[in-house]
């Protein structure tokens, strides 16, 4: 097989291992307003310490796929990387700033038993959350919608060209996905009032994100759409509305499946209807990368992928080990009192 669509395929994989696992927590993070709110101050920092612990052990580990979804792109695709990265700068910019912002939350949140030092990192680690996957469904929806890529391949356009109707809702529908996984995920790990109320709350947000995850992927489809990104985009839409209705019947676990599922399935939609392209270009003259013309040397890929094939069950252990080994659920009668950590 070609390994130019090998590595395609791969970062195509890296980037739903990041929507599927980096997801859950950025809804879990963005959805402490709404599940975090007790009964008085000492309940709902006990709920807040509960929903961040259901994902302190894994939210530094899944960054590791967006940072090897760029390698990989830069290893593989260097012209496809330049470009993007070109176009995207101010995005990503913001992105990596988002990411910081909410880090520093997740570690500095406890360092001190203050209210209002909790509250202020607490805006950080939502904030975070909030904007992360809205920038990344921003970017993917861009890359594949296409963008003003000269005979030179320089990107031709501004940042108002990335803002988008089409893209700012791929941006909501990755973002609302997010919070509908991330609902699932904190009913499949908690007990107690947490678990109860992020069921019903996971009902409501996903039949939302039903809504607006089927106008993304039909716009999608009908513009640049073939036989087997509509193939994704069915099996996408039937497994959202599997995980709602196992939610309901409190089947936790197919209910957090079935979002995995679908933001699995909602990238394959995407690289299969960017293919053959990395990078389709809008302008009448313009150069569209394509998984060719962006491509490393043929000795490069070979490297890339003996690489791979090394290290990457490596990695998929310890990741399963480490969801292996805080598989229990928690609740608020597992959380000690705060005590501050110098």
């Amino acid at each position: 097989m070609d390994l130019q669509l090998v590595w395609f395929g791969l970062i195509g994989l890296l980037w739903a291992g990041y929507l599927v696992l980096e997801g859950f927590d950025f809804g879990v993070g963005a959805l402490l307003p709404a599940l975090g709110s007790g009964d008085d101050a000492e309940d709902t920092e006990k709920r807040r310490r509960v929903m961040l612990t259901t994902i302190g052990p894994h939210w530094d580990g899944n960054e590791v796929w967006l940072l090897t979804a760029g390698g990989a792109t830069f290893a593989a695709f260097p012209e496809w990387y330049a470009t993007m990265f070109s176009a995207f700068y101010l995005p990503l910019l913001l992105l990596l700033v988002a990411l910081i912002v909410r880090n520093m939350g997740f570690e500095y949140r406890h360092k001190r038993d203050d209210v209002a030092w909790r509250r202020r990192w607490d805006l950080a680690i939502i904030g975070g959350s909030v904007a992360a996957p809205f920038l990344v469904g921003v970017a993917l929806t861009n890359v594949v919608r296409g963008l003003p890529i000269d005979a030179d391949l320089e990107y031709a356009g501004s940042v108002l060209t990335l803002l988008n109707p089409l893209a700012i809702l791929g941006g909501l529908a990755v973002l609302a996905l997010s919070l509908t996984h991330g609902a699932f995920f904190l009913t499949l790990k908690t007990t107690g009032a947490i678990r109860e109320d992020a069921r019903r709350l996971g009902t409501t947000l996903g039949l939302g994100t039903a809504v607006v995850a089927v106008l993304t992927l039909g716009w999608l489809g009908l513009t640049s759409g073939s036989v087997w990104s509509w193939v994704t985009t069915v099996v996408a839409a039937v497994s959202l509305l599997g995980a709602i209705g196992a939610n309901a019947r409190r089947r936790e676990g197919w209910a957090f499946v079935g979002t995995a599922v679908t933001a699995a399935t909602v990238v394959a939609t995407y690289f299969l209807a960017l293919y053959p392209d990395v990078m389709p270009t809008t302008l009448a003259g313009g150069t569209s990368l394509t998984i060719e013309n962006a491509s490393s040397s043929p000795l490069t890929l070979q490297i890339m992928t003996w690489a791979a094939v090394v290290f990457t069950p490596v990695v998929l252990v310890y990741t399963g080990y480490t969801y292996y080994t805080f598989r229990r659920r928690i609740g608020t009668q597992h959380i000690p009192a705060a005590v501050a950590v110098s």
